[in-house]
This record gives structure tokens, C-alpha cells and sequence, in this order.
């Protein structure tokens, strides 16, 4: 099976997931506001925890009407952990059976030092108000992606 992420301007592939901070969070409960949905391989580790406190650190910058929802593997008190020990401002969502991430296309054969196994492909992917997917990032560069998101953010307001 090959990955294959949703195409912009297409409906975003909706999800209920468990959460951290709280319960579950689900797409369509997200109607009417901007939702940045970014996948990242791990809890904990280097570029995940650059791109969470990246996203941490421009959170206020996006306005009340952006949503930043992280997705991993990681379980809910995995994600609890993480976020108190980074002080993340947004929710963080379990999906350790992937089946999120595979509609979203980036759950991947990775290759690593030789060693092949699947897992989570660093992506973003920015939901309008209307729930269709207005940008994506399929294989995202720690540095600078959160300018790029921000970017992408104020341009969808000029329209």
C-alpha cells in the first residue's frame, strides 16, 4: 500500500481521537475554526520536541479562531508527560493504532540505517473553517515550518 495524502481542496479525512489534555477530540467538533493537524513520529525526541515547542512558542500568534492539534503514536499519558514537561499549550492526540495517520498518508516504511520498519512521516496538514484541507506539508523540515504554517494561516485571512 502506498501513502497517499489528501489533495488540497478536498474534504479533510475526519478523526476521533483520544486526547491530552482532556477526553476525545474529533474533526467535526472543529467546524468554523482553522485546524492545524500536525503528525510527528514520537514524544520526547529531538525534532519532535523542536516542533512542538516551535508551535508552542508562535501558539498565541495564531488567533482563537486556529486549533493546533499534535498526532502521534504515543499514548495519552505519554502525551501527558511530554506536554507538562514542555508547557504545550494545545492538545495532543492519541492515535496508536494509525489508522489516522494512514488516511492522512503518512504512516510510511521508514528506513533507518538499514533497518526498515513503518512509522509516522513528519506532516502537516492546515483544515479551513469549512473542513477541507487548504495547505499540506507531506514531509515537513523542523526549521522554519512553524513560520511557513504561519504564513500560509494569514494568507487564508486575506482571502
Amino acid at each position: 500500500m502506498t501513502a497517499t495524502t489528501p489533495a488540497v481542496g478536498k474534504k479533510a479525512p475526519a478523526f476521533d481521537l483520544p486526547a491530552f489534555p482532556s477526553g476525545r477530540v474529533k474533526l467535526s467538533q472543529l467546524k468554523g475554526k482553522h485546524v492545524v493537524l500536525y503528525f510527528y513520529p514520537r514524544d520526547n525526541t529531538p525534532g519532535c520536541t523542536t516542533e512542538a515547542c516551535d508551535f508552542r512558542d508562535r501558539h498565541a500568534q495564531f488567533g482563537d479562531d486556529v486549533v493546533v492539534l499534535g498526532v502521534s503514536p504515543d499514548s495519552v499519558a505519554s502525551h501527558q508527560k511530554f506536554a507538562g514537561k514542555f508547557s504545550l499549550p494545545f492538545p495532543l492526540l492519541a492515535d496508536e493504532d494509525h489508522a489516522v495517520a494512514e488516511k492522512y498518508g503518512v504512516w510510511v516504511e521508514k528506513n533507518r540505517y538499514g533497518k526498515k520498519s513503518m512509522g509516522i512521516q513528519r506532516a502537516t496538514f492546515l483544515i479551513d473553517a469549512e473542513g477541507n484541507i487548504a495547505a499540506a506539508w507531506p514531509k515537513v523540515k523542523v526549521d522554519g515550518h512553524v513560520a511557513e504554517v504561519a504564513a500560509k494561516l494569514r494568507e487564508l485571512r486575506g482571502k
